[in-house]
């Protein structure tokens, strides 16, 4: 069983990530942590509860909201791409605050919602406590991640590996060679990338192949329910943006799903062990992930900062994760309230 704690930004392909986490038969989800990035980070967290409902998530199952902003750079967002709260023209979610919602995060003794920071803390001791190790899964911009590792280097012995979507070999979606997640907090990438745990790098050179097609659509609303129609009009609003902003005709790609795919069914992917690193001063490069595929770097065999730091995934068996996909939303089906 592989325990993860799940860092996202909520956005469709994030929610989507939320759907496999709760229900693929070998995760076991711990938390989530919301952060800063597709929208501000006050939509993220009601987001990732809302989802963590219409998912029918076991009621232990808690949001942490997290980073507002980046760790030094100007807090940027998508709107364009996921509407202004970040799951724009998604019907059937209940609202952010309903009792539903509401009751998915965690108050302290004020009355606060518990932060990121601690509600990972605490997961992760817990699991050293009992002996076994979480996977860390981030979908979105990396300053969770990055405040953690800095603030609790003592608990990265209870983190098996870091999955992260991110990033891209030779190829950028928000800027010429800049993947959006990297580019969002590039300082924070670097952090990730320096921490001296294994780490998975999934690029958009893979998540761009998991296209999320109209035979994969007309297949995700037979049978009918009200499950099915609320991941449809996700899609539906995803592939419109991906059409008008992209060019993407086939359908919207499934980013962040890949990284619990990834997590549950390694074979997969095919993947190679490379240095990466996030380019932080150029003028027309920054956050750009630098893959050294001809390993002109000389590195030792660490995760850290002079080491091999990343296995990059090259490619994914694309029928193999939407075989996977679907096997999700049959579990669902059967504990989802939008189908009650």
């Amino acid at each position: 069983m592989n325990h993860v704690w799940l860092d996202v930004d909520p956005g469709h392909d994030d929610a989507i990530a939320i759907l496999l986490a709760v229900h693929c038969p070998n995760v076991h989800l711990m938390g989530i942590s919301t952060v800063h990035g597709n929208a501000s980070a006050l939509h993220t967290a009601q987001n990732a509860a809302r989802c963590l409902h219409a998912f029918g998530a076991p009621e232990d199952i808690h949001v942490y909201p997290g980073a507002s902003k980046p760790l030094i750079r100007p807090t940027k967002h998508d709107p364009e791409i996921h509407g202004e709260d970040g799951l724009g023209g998604v019907e059937g979610l209940d609202a952010a605050d309903s009792p539903s919602s509401l009751t998915r995060f965690v108050l302290d003794d004020g009355g606060v919602p518990v932060r990121a920071l601690e509600g990972m803390a605490k997961s992760i001791q817990e699991a050293i406590a009992k002996g076994h190790k979480i996977v860390v899964v981030s979908c979105g911009p990396c300053t969770n991640i990055a405040l953690f590792v800095s603030v609790y280097p003592d608990l990265l012995k209870g983190i098996e590996q870091f999955v992260f979507m991110g990033g891209g070999v030779g190829l950028g979606n928000r800027s010429a060679v800049a993947e959006y997640n990297v580019l969002c907090d590039p300082e924070a990438a670097q952090i990730l990338l320096d921490t001296p745990v294994r780490k998975i790098m999934i690029p958009i050179n893979v998540t761009h192949t998991a296209i999320a097609t109209s035979a994969i659509q007309s297949k995700l609303l037979s049978p009918s329910g009200g499950l099915r129609h609320t991941l449809s009009t996700l899609i539906t609003y995803f592939a419109d943006s991906y059409k008008s902003t992209f060019g993407f005709e086939d359908g919207p790609p499934l980013h962040d799903p890949l990284t619990i795919a990834f997590v549950s069914r390694p074979d997969l992917f095919s993947c190679q062990r490379y240095r990466v690193d996030v380019e932080l001063g150029g003028t027309h490069t920054t956050g750009e992930t630098v893959v050294d595929i001809w390993d002109y770097r000389s590195c030792d065999e660490s995760w850290g900062p002079l080491g091999k730091n990343c296995l990059v995934a090259k490619s994914v068996d694309v029928d193999g994760f939407f075989e996977l996909f679907f096997r999700c939303v049959e579990k669902c089906d059967k504990v989802s309230p939008l189908n009650h």
